[in-house]
């Protein structure tokens, strides 16, 4: 890692004068300090203004002038700049929803950490689209409300382990002398309620006003204090109306002596001076989503009783008694709460005292700290980059798919379950779970130029048929070599994976008979999966009825099963279905995703992602490659993930749930964790062996502790080719995509973490 990280941070700045420009040269203060970073500001001009930046402004930004943001993408490109903090919010931007800024971050060639100061729960198409796009060439995001990263997570399906809650920094000062700064001010004998920020409609002013009657009739000796410039924007398109009819009720109510507006925009020192002597906080906001509030958290974290309405940041910060908050646009409930506090001076001081305590990890010396952290793991993972996309993969790595070690295993019976090395084990015979995937294998191939001959395909149908016991309505999974089945009823898992099997070949068989015979076995074993308790078979059967268009009340009922277990399981630390893990887990996320496709319930989707993201971390080595999870299973608590033994069908599962993943969201974060997931086949895994023969599609059992098990089993072969078609699938994807929009897709080593845009066909196929 290098010793000073240079970073850009893009936004408004001062002399601008609002909130986010406040944000930026707060940051790009305490980050400076730090020593190990250095900065620059990219500016946002707002169009029109002309300002006089300081030194450390690197470029501006005319904000309705589309050419300066590629002027500043390559300003940033040449600078050796190590990331980018990009501050967003709506407004700041030109273009649609501030389009403007996509022609930006679709140039940089390091990673981008987005900062969101508002995150909209219900936006309109073009600010979704912008969202998505912004989310998506993110290599983290930065939110400072534990509410902006659920929006994030159930609106915008933004995976968990993207989104990093950083709290709104404060400034650190404790040594004020109370009375001077009074007398200076001229408020000494004065009980003060303060609210400060760029003055306009939405901030609730009039409410505390008509509340501030009831409050002077017991409290004399209380003055309202409104600190702040009216906003630019207001005063550009409305000059001083909305100020000047506040005043005008201030003196209908009779209320000039206790009420006083302050109209400038103070500089720091004084806008803590403010704070210092003020005995209330109050925030009247009107507006719900208000996601940020940087003056709450400043009064808030310099030790002020607040009473505020419940607006999102409000309800965050003020949660479990740390606050006060009152309805929206209720002056009675205003009055109340704060008569309440001004005649209970231990309560109040309380308050503060309690606020006071937390604030000490809000001060930007804390904060900076944080958001240090958050570049080095962005940096770690550029540095990383050729190994997680590991550049011996390459599309001839891929291509021909070799089928040849896969028929080698195959009889007229079906798919041998097992291999001594390369040589077929008979002794083991057959089992419906190979088979069953086997099918799957050949309805994958034939979308391919590596299509089985139909022969394969009509014998795995066969095994399957003659697996269903009609008298139990179950399938049978195990069968000697002598074609005797050694039981009558095979497991849920395996009845499950025949069901998959049939749906896939319902839809993709290889001619209108054999899918109508699918479909036919299909309906009819499907019934018992109703009284079964295994989360796997529920995951295997959701994915046939997603093949196959299957019915949608069976796909909701299924699916809010595997809900209720993920509900009942989950904690903050473990989010997953079950209490630990055992294998071919990956597929519970991606059934989950598949049910979210199918019946278009958001919940579905998002704990589909949820889940599929907390298993990438915990399936991801400090090394940043894949980790399958071991056959010991990785235990709730303390307890660690075994490494050991490795299956090959852990990794296929990834591949295959992070291609669906990447279906739904379009991040491509999914297809970094797919290509990490297959490239553990190729070498990039704990021992640095490869457990595949390119040449002939065989594939090895796993990984033992000290050395890959040379036996090349049907379930291991299969995992592999069935890899191998997820990523030639996902490559008929992306060229499309690529075709429609040259700036959807992003894959090469360099930009691994941050996965810019390629811009071309040419561009995607050079990252192999």
């Amino acid at each position: 890692m290098k010793s000073v990280m240079n970073i850009a941070i893009i936004g408004n700045s001062f002399p601008r004068r609002c909130g986010i420009a406040t944000f930026t040269n707060d940051l790009e203060s305490a980050l400076s300090k730090l020593g190990s970073v250095r900065t620059t500001i990219i500016a946002l001009s707002d169009h029109g203004a002309d300002y006089d930046y300081p030194p450390h402004i690197g470029f501006q930004i005319d904000d309705q002038n589309r050419d300066d943001y590629g002027r500043a993408a390559d300003f940033i490109n040449k600078g050796g700049f190590d990331a980018v903090i990009l501050q967003h919010e709506f407004g700041i931007f030109g273009g649609d929803a501030g389009s403007y800024v996509l022609e930006l971050i679709s140039r940089l060639t390091m990673p981008l950490i987005t900062v969101l100061h508002t995150v909209l729960d219900e936006p309109s198409v073009t600010q979704r689209y912008v969202m998505n796009k912004l989310l998506g060439a993110s290599a983290r995001v930065i939110v400072m409300t534990e509410k902006g990263k659920s929006i994030l997570q159930s609106v915008y399906h933004m995976p968990r382990h993207k989104i990093d809650v950083i709290a709104h920094g404060i400034a650190d000062k404790t040594d004020f002398d109370i009375l001077a700064i009074k007398k200076r001010l001229g408020l000494l004998g004065k009980k003060i309620i303060l609210t400060f920020g760029l003055l306009s409609p939405n901030k609730g002013i009039e409410v505390m006003i008509d509340a501030m009657p009831a409050i002077v009739k017991n409290h004399k000796d209380v003055i309202y204090v409104v600190l702040g410039a009216t906003h630019p924007h207001l005063v550009r398109q409305f000059g001083e109306s909305h100020r000047e009819g506040l005043i005008a009720h201030t003196s209908r109510l009779g209320l000039n002596e206790h009420i006083s507006f302050v109209d400038q925009y103070v500089d720091q020192d004084t806008l803590l001076d403010y704070i210092a002597i003020a005995d209330l906080y109050v925030t009247p906001y009107l507006d719900v989503r208000q996601m940020t509030s940087g003056t709450l958290s400043l009064s808030f974290g310099m030790g002020k009783a607040v009473v505020s309405t419940p607006y999102w940041h409000a309800t965050d910060l003020l949660a479990d008694g740390r606050g006060v908050l009152v309805p929206f646009g209720s002056s009675e409930a205003l009055a109340k709460a704060i008569l309440d506090l001004l005649g209970d001076d231990e309560r109040r001081q309380s308050l503060g005292a309690n606020a006071f305590e937390i604030g000490r990890s809000m001060i930007w010396s804390e904060i900076a700290k944080d958001y240090r952290g958050v570049i080095m793991r962005c940096m770690r993972l550029v540095n990383m980059a050729p190994l997680l996309v590991m550049p011996k993969v390459r599309l001839q790595d891929l291509r021909p798919i070799q089928s040849e070690y896969f028929r080698s295993l195959c009889d007229s019976t079906g798919i041998f379950q097992h291999a001594i090395y390369d040589v077929a084990d008979r002794s083991h015979g057959y089992c419906l779970d190979d088979n069953a995937r086997a099918l799957i294998l050949s309805c994958q191939l034939a979308a391919t130029d590596y299509a089985l001959p139909k022969l394969y395909g009509a014998q795995f149908c066969a095994f399957i048929e003659h697996a269903y016991n009609p008298d139990k309505q179950r399938f049978r999974n195990f069968m000697s070599y002598n074609r005797s089945w050694l039981e009558e009823v095979g497991s849920e898992d395996s009845h499950g994976r025949a069901l998959w099997a049939l749906g896939v070949c319902a839809e993709h068989g290889q001619g209108q008979s054999q899918r109508h015979w699918a479909r036919r076995l299909f309906e009819q074993a499907l019934g018992p999966v109703e009284g079964f308790a295994s989360p796997r078979a529920l995951a295997f059967t959701l994915l046939g009825l997603k093949a196959c268009n299957g019915d949608l009340l069976i796909v909701k009922a299924l699916a809010d099963r595997l809900k209720d277990l993920f509900d009942r399981v989950e904690t903050p630390s473990h989010i997953w279905f079950e209490t630990h893990l055992t294998y071919d887990n990956a597929r519970l996320s991606e059934a989950m995703l598949a049910a979210g496709a199918m019946t278009g319930n958001p919940s579905y989707t998002e704990i589909g992602l949820r889940s599929l993201g907390w298993l990438i971390d915990k399936q991801t080595a400090p090394e940043g490659h894949f980790r399958a999870v071991g056959t010991d299973g990785y235990l709730r608590g303390d307890s660690q993930i075994a490494l050991f033994d490795q299956q090959p069908l852990e990794a296929q599962g990834m591949v295959a749930a992070c291609r669906v993943a990447w279906e739904v969201t379009k991040d491509k974060w999914f297809i970094n964790a797919m290509w990490s997931a297959f490239a553990w086949f190729v070498g990039r895994n704990d021992l640095n062996l490869s457990l595949v023969d390119i040449e002939t599609g065989r594939c090895c059992d796993g990984l033992h502790r000290d050395r890959v098990n040379q036996n090349c089993g049907a379930e291991s072969v299969l995992a592999y080719l069935m890899s191998q078609c997820d990523l030639h699938q996902l490559y008929k994807q992306i060229t499309h995509s690529l075709r429609q929009d040259p700036s959807d897709i992003t894959l090469t080593p360099q930009k691994a973490a941050r996965l810019a845009t390629a811009g071309s066909e040419a561009g995607y196929r050079s990252a192999f």
